[in-house]
């Protein structure tokens, strides 16, 4: 697992532009946590991650603090999760994940990022089971048995663990995340999680080359320059 993590490519934000979106982005996953678990950071576990990837990502104060103040009002935009996936370019698998408050027009908008590049979208499920819901947590550390004792001990399923240059990271089912984040902290303290993120990790890994690898580039960015996609997983390996 630790392998499909590493080499997941990630598209950056090259520009100003494009930083602008990424600010967005977090905005828009700030507000729907802090809507739906509560504004508080101590209690919201979820928005508290969110707050400290956003800030690793450089995402400046006032738009998690406006992101935050919109969720205090009452009534506000109604955003929901929406995940699509299929088959990208040379057959590589893909999970698109948006928030969106029109389904129908993010599905659109989504769909023509496949056509435009020859993909392929698919139903529910399509792709997803060979996909695994993973928790990620990497902090600098040195002791890995110690880190998995705590672990196995407040019942946490512990996909994968690994040890490298005095940095452990830890993998978890999506569903243990809370949990696995309480027994560190509670192990540890207050811990600086240089990895806090829940993604979509491949099970294994399709190859691709040539015109494909142009392809599978401009796939991304439309997807990126969609202000619903929020992430978009794939086991393409170059």
């Amino acid at each position: 697992m630790g392998r499909a993590y590493q080499n997941r490519k990630v598209s950056m934000a090259k520009t100003a532009e494009a930083k602008t979106k990424v600010y967005s982005k977090y905005g828009r996953a700030i507000y729907v946590s802090a809507k739906s678990g509560g504004i508080d950071p101590s209690a919201n576990l979820t928005l508290r991650g969110l707050i400290e990837r956003a800030k690793k990502d450089q995402v400046p104060t006032h738009v998690i603090e406006k992101a935050i103040d919109k969720a205090k009002g009452a009534g506000g935009e109604d955003f929901a999760v929406a995940r699509y996936e299929g088959f990208g370019p040379g057959g590589c698998m893909v999970i698109v994940e948006c928030l969106t408050d029109n389904p129908n027009r993010t599905y659109g908008d989504v769909r023509q990022c496949f056509i435009k590049t020859k993909s392929k979208i698919g139903t529910p499920g399509t792709v997803s089971h060979m996909f695994d819901h993973a928790a990620i947590l990497g902090f600098k550390y040195d002791d890995e048995d110690a880190i998995l004792e705590a672990l196995l001990t407040a019942d946490v399923d512990v996909s994968d663990i690994e040890s490298e240059e005095g940095k452990i990271t830890v993998f978890t089912p999506q569903a243990d995340y809370f949990k696995a984040k309480q027994a560190l902290t509670d192990l540890l303290g207050e811990i600086d999680f240089e990895v806090d993120e829940i993604q979509f990790l491949p099970k294994g890994s399709t190859p691709i080359a040539g015109d494909d690898i142009a392809q599978f580039d401009r796939f991304l960015d439309l997807c990126n320059d969609l202000d619903d996609v929020q992430n978009v997983y794939h086991d393409a390996e170059f």
